[in-house]
């Protein structure tokens, strides 16, 4: 059973490693409970239907280009994992983190942004109640959020910032909207022709 020092150990020999950036995740995925993985599972929806894949060790080619990575982090029971995460993360080549946390305390995406600036970070409350403590940054540590429970915007929004600089990914999210905008239109003409009434029953 690995120790929190076993994984810091973990994070800071990727971080020395010379891997090359296309084998290495280019989204981190972290929160500060399994119990927040129902919440933030919507990340994972969004990133792999954006062809991205999971990343689950660091020295094996991943089975697609663009890839992320996933870890417990609690800000509070293990503060030294959570600094170690985001001391590596530009060096383990990271290009955008995904944090989410609960409760009124949910200070793990707060955290990781001051740790791993100027790396974005985009902060999921998991709870309505945590909204205040996540997007609470004062001026001049800036952190990305999104809405609570909002996790599958929070995929959409690491792939937007990925997109900019890979093709690939900027056509991917071009496709998602589009397939977006069909499914508008679709139900648009199916109200029209139909009526209310047919709409209803269709």
């Amino acid at each position: 059973m690995p120790s929190v020092q076993d994984l810091i150990d973990r994070l800071e020999s990727e971080a020395e490693s010379d891997a090359d950036p296309e084998t290495t995740p280019d989204v981190g995925i972290i929160m500060g409970s399994d119990s927040d993985l129902p919440t933030m599972e919507g990340a994972y929806d969004a990133l792999d239907e954006l062809g991205f894949a999971e990343q689950t060790d660091f020295t094996d080619a991943p089975d697609s280009r663009f890839t992320y990575e996933s870890y417990v982090v609690s800000a509070h029971r293990t503060p030294e994992l959570m600094y170690a995460y985001g001391e590596t993360a530009a060096a383990r080549g990271l290009d955008v983190i995904i944090a989410g946390a609960g409760g009124k305390s949910a200070d793990l995406p707060n955290m990781t942004a001051s740790i791993a600036y100027p790396i974005p970070v985009i902060g999921v409350p998991v709870q309505e109640k945590s909204v205040d403590s996540v997007i609470g940054m004062p001026t001049g540590a800036p952190i990305v959020a999104v809405d609570a429970g909002k996790s599958f915007n929070a995929g959409l929004s690491a792939a937007q910032v990925l997109a900019r600089e890979h093709d690939a990914i900027e056509e991917r999210l071009i496709a998602y909207h589009e397939d977006l905008k069909g499914g508008v239109a679709d139900v648009s003409a199916d109200l029209h022709d139909l009526g209310i009434d047919g709409f209803r029953e269709r």
